[in-house]
């Protein structure tokens, strides 16, 4: 047990509660509002945008909205104690995973990336501050975040004892962490890799004025670059529906103020610009001649693909690297929708098109439908899982 020793608790200690309380409880409600307000304190905040667009999330509104949205005639309780391992792509990924767990009223030991970023050291702070007013003492004992490397002793130790263990990262890490064996009542659920698509109406493109054209550009930008790509929702193939002459018209129109919104914000390191120039090649190496490169200089590297492909999910970017597809019949897409898609951007389509695509033509993956913006929005339904209900169980009474 001496392995033990290893674990740095950034928030809470040893000492946490196991047992279950109620969903959207007062305390724990008026605690995210009060975070909220912590954060939103913070020096810098307003340059951080994931920092803040969390305590916009936290906010006493959105949580009201929550609770208006999730509370049912059930009689619904929390499993008891949640054991959650959340990646390092995503900044604040570790927070909304906690959050979830507490709102549907679980107590919650959460492991983060052994890679330190400003996002989780304010976060913790910020958690710290709250936790000390006597009045969320009840609490302290239910939200534990801790960081350790190459400490199975520690990870076997919480599989055994928690009730309920929420996996986020990739296939790899998924596999790594199913090997500690779970209490035969406790269960996974698992937020594996994947990727996500875009489809945009070209017709609709080249009717926008530059105004909206400008907030477009500006919304598919949060959804990409903000996060360099990195989050599974992040769009990284993008399919033109229309005609190819208005294609034409509507990708340049697109790709030429994307271009000049990134020269302006985004700061392309040089070991990233190294790295993406070796996926780029080695990509159109995998594609063997079914592309075509579309460059903006360093910026922006666009893979136009001549025909789909069945490995599409393979097909990542990163740092501003995307594909693109042109198509006049969106059905064909559908096929090569496959588990491993999550999430699908979309803009100037009626939302029954959308729905055609993955649900009348029985899609195997996409999980979300969302507007251009919308990709990195977090929350209670993701993947797939109702986490309102997957984080409770049911009180049945007769």
């Amino acid at each position: 047990m001496s392995n033990l020793n290893k674990v740095k608790y950034l928030v809470g200690s040893d000492d946490y509660e196991t047992k279950p309380f109620k969903p959207y409880n007062k305390i724990t409600c008026n605690f995210l509002a009060e975070f909220s307000k912590k954060l939103n304190l913070q020096k810098n905040i307003n340059k951080i945008s994931d920092l803040k667009a969390l305590a916009f999330w936290c906010r006493k509104k959105n949580i009201e909205n929550l609770i208006k949205k999730n509370l049912s005639n059930e009689i619904r309780i929390g499993h008891g104690l949640i054991f959650h391992i959340t990646p390092s792509n995503i900044a604040t990924n570790f927070v909304y995973s906690l959050f979830f767990g507490l709102l549907t009223g679980n107590s919650n030991v959460v492991k983060i990336s052994s890679k330190k970023t400003i996002q989780s050291e304010i976060i913790c702070k910020c958690l710290n501050l709250t936790l000390k007013q006597k009045k969320f003492a009840k609490l302290k004992k239910r939200i534990v975040i801790l960081r350790y490397e190459n400490n199975d002793n520690y990870t076997q130790k919480i599989s055994y004892e928690c009730n309920l263990r929420i996996i986020w990262g990739g296939d790899e890490t998924i596999k790594k962490i199913r090997n500690f064996d779970l209490n035969p009542s406790s269960t996974d659920i698992t937020f594996a890799d994947r990727s996500s698509v875009c489809i945009i109406d070209s017709n609709s493109i080249i009717k926008l004025n530059q105004f909206n054209l400008s907030i477009l550009v500006e919304k598919f930008y949060n959804d990409t670059y903000l996060v360099d790509q990195n989050a599974c929702s992040s769009p990284h193939i993008i399919i033109w529906k229309g005609k190819k002459s208005a294609n034409k018209i509507a990708q340049k129109k697109f790709w030429d103020n994307i271009y000049a919104l990134v020269v302006r914000k985004y700061n392309l390191e040089n070991s990233a610009a190294v790295e993406k120039y070796t996926l780029l090649c080695k990509k159109i190496n995998f594609l063997n001649n079914n592309c075509e490169l579309v460059k903006y200089e360093n910026f922006i590297y666009i893979l136009v693909l001549k025909k789909l492909v069945n490995n599409l999910d393979e097909l990542r970017g990163k740092w501003g690297l995307f594909y693109e597809y042109e198509t006049n019949n969106l059905d064909k897409i559908s096929k090569f929708l496959n588990k491993k898609f999550q999430t699908m951007t979309y803009f100037g389509l009626d939302k029954s098109v959308c729905k055609k695509i993955v649900v009348d033509n029985l899609t195997d993956g996409i999980d979300r439908i969302v507007p251009i913006g919308q990709a990195l929005d977090i929350n209670l339904n993701w993947d797939g899982f109702d986490l309102n209900k997957s984080l409770t169980r049911i009180v049945e009474i007769k």
